[in-house]
């Protein structure tokens, strides 16, 4: 049985609609159970084993037993939803652990803010960095914020990651966009912006990032 914990930020966009639209079985469908969440807390509850499978920060890798897919949520250059708002203390967003962690490896102190609410920041605001950028710049590779990490893998979960891989462009019902836009306070144009500087396979570059990352995070 798929127990997905989700958690419900626009670069999640493409995934939710893949698994309403791609899953044809209604029995499948019927078994997922989503369990909606910031980052840190589906952190723990895959930890906890309250779910099977999620997208996890990739800070959780640093524990070499958690079993992960090569699926993940990559920023192939600049991200607009990883900030810094630059000052004199560093104040972590409570949401994200990986976040947090690249701040202090790339050395940039201030507020650090996270997911939907940065994204909006950035369509109003030019005063901040984008920790994705910095990293490109500094490693000239993608960062990898999250990896679909598992407690056991099972066929329906790798079927499940193997038909995402492999889908093409997904398409974006409308409605739903609208929908994420007036809930975020976003324009419809910012969302596809945004939506187009995320990638969700991890090949060999983000592979050498995360453990790039991973290496930098243990010391």
């Amino acid at each position: 049985m798929l127990n997905i914990g989700m958690i419900d930020y626009v670069n999640l966009l493409p995934f939710n609609v893949f698994i309403n639209k791609y899953i044809k079985s209604s029995r499948i469908k019927a078994t997922i159970r989503y369990k909606s969440n910031v980052p840190s807390s589906i952190n723990k509850q895959l930890q906890t084993k309250k779910i099977n499978e999620a997208f996890v920060s990739s800070i959780t890798l640093t524990d070499k037993s958690q079993l992960y897919y090569p699926l993940g949520i990559i920023a192939k250059k600049e991200v607009k939803s990883v900030l810094v708002i630059e000052g004199n203390e560093h104040i972590p967003d409570n949401a994200s652990q990986t976040s947090n962690k690249l701040a202090q490896i790339l050395d940039i102190t201030g507020q650090v803010i996270i997911g939907d609410k940065a994204l909006k920041y950035t369509c109003s605001n030019n005063n901040y960095t984008d920790l994705a950028k910095v990293w490109y710049e500094k490693y000239n590779l993608p960062f990898v914020f999250a990896v679909f990490a598992v407690n056991t893998k099972t066929k329906a979960n790798k079927k499940l990651v193997n038909k995402f891989i492999k889908s093409n462009k997904i398409y974006i019902p409308r409605y739903i966009l609208n929908k994420y836009a007036k809930q975020n306070n976003i324009k419809v144009s910012d969302i596809l912006k945004y939506l187009k500087l995320i990638s969700y396979t991890i090949n060999y570059k983000e592979k050498r990032s995360l453990n790039q990352f991973l290496k930098l995070a243990q010391k």
